[in-house]
């Protein structure tokens, strides 16, 4: 199982905030995980690429940010070599079944620590 560590905000070190992040913060490539707060709660969205970007794009995505209606929407990240990303979202998407996209990488699923 491939050992990350995930990423959070603030001294604290609470989850952070999807819609607040400064982005410029968020400076790694990798994975990423976007998930709604609420009873229950759910992963809203699994990629991988610059976090930063991706994370700016997904701000724009009606699709994504509609689920805030059900809990404030988190994130968090962690760096992965290029050459497993696409293994690590494939068993991230396998294990958290996201709401939003359907169309996870066909490679080999890679086990990672879940940051919950």
């Amino acid at each position: 199982m491939l050992q990350v560590k995930w990423f959070t905000c603030g001294q604290d070190g609470h989850w952070c905030s999807f819609d607040n992040l400064d982005l410029a913060t968020a400076t790694e490539s990798g994975v990423y995980i976007i998930w709604h707060e609420g009873n229950p709660s759910r992963v809203v969205y699994i990629g991988q690429g610059q976090v930063s970007a991706r994370l700016a794009a997904h701000r724009q995505n009606n699709a994504i940010t509609k689920y805030a209606a059900n809990g404030k929407l988190r994130v968090t990240w962690a760096s992965v070599p290029a050459a497993q990303r696409d293994g690590v979202e494939r068993y991230l998407a396998d294990k958290w079944s996201p709401l939003v996209g359907d169309a996870h990488p066909a490679a080999r699923a890679i086990a990672i620590n879940s940051p919950w």
